[in-house]
This record gives C-alpha cells, structure tokens and sequence, in this order.
C-alpha cells in the first residue's frame, strides 16, 4: 500500500470517529501548551530550581518579566479557549462573542499571575512543613528540589486557583499532568490548607470535595474518597473534611461527605472509616 493511501485511510478515520483537535478558538485546550505555562508558574514559584538557567541579581528581574508575559500571552489564549468550547457545550446553536471570552481570559490570566505572591507564601509554608516532618529531609532547598509531595502540592494550589476562578478543563489538565508525574492526585477543587505536607506520597487520592485544614500529614496511599461515586451526586459534598494538626497514615482509606476527621486525631495505616472520628487515635 502506497504512502498516500495509508495518509488517506487515516484521514477517513478522522471522518468517522472523530477525535481531532484542531487549531482555534473553538476547539479544545492544548495539553503541551498548558503544561508549558506550568512550568513557567512552578518557575516563578521557586526560581532557579526547576530549571537550567542561572540568576543572579542582574538578570532575575528580565528573566521574571519574560516569564511573566509568555504565561500571560499563552494562558489566555487556552483559557479562551476553554471558555468558547465549554460555551458551545451547552448551546451548540449559540453564537460565542469571541471578544468577550477573551476578555475574561485575559482578566484571569493575569489574577494568576497576581495571585503568585500568595502561591509563593503557601509553598513555602508546605516546604517548611515537608522539612519538619520529615527526619530524613536535609534541607529545605532538597525538598524543593526533589519532594514529589511539594510538587504536587504546589500544582494543586495554582490548579484550584484556576478553578476557583471557573476556568474548565485546564485545571484538570495540570492535575493529572503531576499525577502522571508523581502518583499523587489531587483534585482541583478540593479546598487545602496551610501547611499541607505529603510524604512519600505514591498513591495519594485527595477528592474534588475534600476539605483539609492546616497542619495535616498525609503518608503514601492514603485515599480521602467518596462512599458512592453516582453522576447524579456530583453537585453534593462526596469527600470526607480533615480537621486541623491531622495525621493520617500509610494506606488510610476515608470515604463519605458526611466524614469528618477532627482535630488532633492520629488516623494509623490501613484504616477503613466511613464515619466521623473526633480527637482520637484510630
């Protein structure tokens, strides 16, 4: 079979069965290009970690300004993105303002960048929660540098800044892009506290409607998880609440929105609960 049959026979299957995302504002967001802008927002967040350039004291002013409008520029057009395909969703016969869906996009793009500083002062909170919990931690700069807990922690906390401000998609993009990465998913729309400090971390499973206070130390397969996982129970609170100065255990497994872990309580490994346990050591 010849090359250009071969071409043509994919093409026909694009015909059929779909699957195609092609270049606009009315297609999908772009899963490399929202990664990009991750890295860019993880850069800003701890610079000269994550990356092969050197700062000094010259340079780290340009290099930040850089950085800042290349998120700027490409958030905005997969937010726009985003927007318009989730506005045909709903009304296939509407006719999107593209104007207007870009306003908003760039609104947002630049309420993340804003909100860096805060991001910033949350990480390290983590970071230093990381270096204190964990006897083996040398040094805050080696959490940093190689705690996938940290990592996935701060994509939780740009990811549900992004949610909060109602942008689909994109969120959930940059989840599973560090899960893939760490083994640690965190849905965006759970709502963290200060201080949050996951150690190991391999299969951690933190729901769309958990909620954590501050102060909580989570070990590797520990699953804050929902009773019953019914399409029809997605606008109802599914995940359990972790209260204040928590720590759950390796292999923990916490189901149901009713589920409140209070304050103080040592949850230990392997435990299965699906009722409330308050200032205890289970």
């Amino acid at each position: 079979m010849k090359i250009d049959e071969l071409v043509e026979n994919i093409l026909k299957s694009y015909e059929t069965d779909g699957g195609i995302n092609k270049a606009g504002n009315e297609n999908f967001p772009n899963r490399e290009n929202v990664v990009a802008v991750l890295h860019d927002l993880q850069s800003l967040i701890f610079p000269g970690y994550k990356t092969a350039e050197e700062l000094d004291s010259v340079n780290l002013r340009y290099v930040t300004g850089q950085r800042v409008n290349r998120i700027i520029s490409l958030l905005t057009k997969e937010i726009e993105k985003a927007l318009t395909y989730k506005s045909m969703q709903h009304d296939e016969n509407s006719q999107i303002k593209d104007s207007h869906c870009f306003a908003l996009a760039e609104k947002t793009s630049l309420a993340m960048v804003e909100e860096i500083p805060e991001i910033r002062r949350l990480a390290r909170l983590d970071a230093i929660a990381a270096f204190n919990g964990d006897p083996a931690a040398k040094s805050g700069d080696e959490v940093i540098v190689s705690y996938p807990g940290l990592e996935a922690i701060i994509v939780y906390r740009i990811s549900h800044f992004l949610h909060e401000c109602g942008v689909p998609v994109i969120p959930r993009i940059m989840s599973e892009h560090v899960h893939g990465k760490t083994g640690i998913d965190i849905h965006p729309g759970a709502k963290i506290g200060e201080s949050f400090f996951i150690d190991h971390g391999t299969g951690v499973v933190i729901g769309e409607t958990s909620v954590i206070g501050n102060n909580v130390k989570i070990y590797q397969g520990v699953t804050l998880g929902a009773l019953s996982v019914k399409k029809s129970l997605k606008n109802t609170k599914r995940h359990p609440t972790i209260e204040d100065n928590v720590t759950i255990y390796a292999n923990a497994t916490i189901l149901g929105g009713e589920t409140v872990i209070g304050k103080n309580s040592v949850i230990g490994g392997n435990s299965w609960i699906t009722e409330s346990v308050n200032n205890a050591k289970s």
